[in-house]
């Protein structure tokens, strides 16, 4: 089976029997905290995650405080409402597809939020460069957060770059063996907060940037066509 191919997902037919259905998935993306939907990165993993998951859509959003006035974004508990506003706007125009969440940093944080809300039918979460630390300016030492990861229940994928300072691995491990959700981790190996990786790593790897990254969203399929297919 091409794990990178999105799963069918199957219903009851009228004599009991069940057979599949091939309702491809549905994607909400949301930016992180400093760089709109219309960003070149954003621009290029929605058509990344649109190709690879085979999805019917790839739909993306500007929270509110990124229109007029530039300035520094509210906390992520006040962006809930809002994105979930999106969530549910988006399984009233695709009815049937399972809901996808992903989001790169800050929004993947309120993404795993809106994922909690029990009024949301969500089936998977995709997590692009997880903020699992505040920054040093902000928290005492870099505090942990991970309270909402814990809150999950619904199956959830981190993309990490090896050196992104705002999730070390070891900290994530950690986590992750105690989420209650299904979870699965694909490392960028030399990859910052954003995936970048370095002209001497990439050197010394013998690899590219493309290449790292298509690995990662290859990985993103796979986990979740098998969480569709359970």
């Amino acid at each position: 089976m091409d794990l990178s191919r999105p799963a069918k997902r199957h219903r009851r037919s009228k004599d009991g029997e069940t057979e599949p259905s091939s309702l491809s998935p549905v994607v909400i993306f949301a930016h992180g905290a400093g760089a709109p939907s219309s960003s070149d990165w954003m621009l290029r993993w929605k058509n990344m995650l649109k190709e690879a998951l085979q999805a019917v859509d790839v739909v993306t959003f500007d929270y509110p405080y990124m229109s007029g006035k530039k300035r520094a974004p509210p906390k992520a508990e006040k962006l809930v409402e809002f994105h979930s506003n999106i969530v549910k706007e988006t399984a009233t125009k695709y009815p049937g597809h399972p809901v996808v969440l992903a989001g790169k940093s800050m929004g993947s944080r309120v993404g795993c939020m809106v994922a909690s809300l029990e009024d949301n039918n969500v089936s998977a979460v995709v997590c692009l460069g997880y903020p699992l630390k505040l920054p040093i300016l902000q928290g005492i030492n870099g505090a942990v957060r991970d309270e909402t990861l814990l809150q999950l229940t619904i199956p959830t994928m981190f993309v990490q770059g090896s050196k992104d300072g705002l999730c070390p691995l070891e900290k994530l491990e950690a986590t992750r063996k105690k989420m209650k959700a299904p979870n699965d981790l694909h490392v960028i190996d030399g990859g910052d907060h954003s995936f970048k990786i370095g002209k001497k790593h990439l050197q010394a790897s013998n690899s590219s940037q493309d290449v790292a990254e298509e690995a990662a969203v290859q990985a993103i399929a796979a986990f979740i066509s098998r969480s569709l297919e359970g």
